[in-house]
């Protein structure tokens, strides 16, 4: 199989498994959203349990003010139809003392009603809109957990044929490099292959030694990034990026060498300029 051929082909490969990667991982965030939705319905429960006690509370005291002032009325009229009856001064004024404070009792009880009343009504109010709360989440997790499954159905399918896509494509290539190839896609967030131009690797812009670039530009075999462990295959540049490589190829020997060759072609002598600045100093 020809170099190109084979890069094409991881290429490809590279395009179906960051697919499949991505429909996977949506796959596995799709309950998510459901857990989301059953914590807001348990706590829409635990307030509709709240409600419910407060409301049950409510009509309690609502019933007991009732059945208090019932009582209060009737033995407050049964004073006043006595009132008829009495025959001294001394009865007269216990009489209208109970009277009086049953009138009394009456005007509180009715004010502690009038309050309780409208506690009754809201916490009433509240236990429907929690009633409505809770129905509202139970069938939307309910429509929610037949969307999800249908859309599990649908992504599963395609990552079965992304897969069979997967599987023709790398069908004549070294299961070791696919396998090393699919983990590199994975961790390095979906580039596994890329070029190198001049003497730096792409994937992470660190500068590749010259003799290994040379390997990688003679395209024979499958060659790893050392630093980020990426595919490498060569891209020519327009000029510039080649001659890095070129100067890299040489070392700081040659260099050194070069720079020596350029001073003795000068002439210049280090140590006849210290005699010279000597000989100026004593005059």
């Amino acid at each position: 199989m020809l170099m190109e051929d084979l890069f094409e082909r991881l290429r490809t490969f590279q395009e179906l498994l960051m697919e499949r990667v991505a429909i996977e991982k949506e796959i596995r965030e799709l309950p998510k959203s459901i857990a989301a939705l059953e914590e807001v319905l348990i706590r829409a429960r635990k307030s509709h349990g709240e409600k419910s006690a407060r409301y049950v509370e409510s009509k309690r005291k609502e019933t007991e003010l009732r059945e208090g002032l019932a009582e209060t009325v009737l033995q407050k009229e049964k004073s006043e139809r006595q009132m008829d009856s009495i025959s001294s001064p001394r009865e007269f004024e216990a009489l209208n003392k109970e009277i009086t404070e049953a009138g009394l009792r009456e005007d509180q009880l009715r004010k502690e009603l009038k309050r309780e009343d409208e506690n009754y009504r809201e916490s009433e109010e509240e236990l429907h809109a929690a009633e409505t709360l809770i129905q509202s989440q139970e069938q939307e997790i309910n429509e929610k957990r037949t969307r999800i499954k249908n859309e599990e159905t649908s992504m599963a399918a395609r990552v079965a044929e992304l897969r069979s896509k997967e599987s023709k494509t790398t069908a004549d290539i070294d299961s070791e490099v696919v396998f090393k190839f699919e983990r590199i896609i994975r961790s390095k967030q979906g580039i596994g292959i890329v070029p190198v131009r001049g003497s730096v690797c792409s994937g992470c812009s660190m500068i590749l030694p010259a003799q290994f670039v040379n390997e990688v530009r003679q395209s024979n075999k499958i060659t790893f990034c050392p630093y980020c462990s990426r595919i490498l295959y060569y891209q020519e540049g327009e000029g510039q990026e080649d001659v890095l490589v070129d100067i890299e190829s040489g070392s700081l020997a040659d260099f050194a060498d070069d720079f020596a060759d350029e001073s003795e072609d000068d002439g210049y002598d280090s140590n006849d300029s210290n005699d010279d600045d000597k000989d100026n100093l004593d005059d």
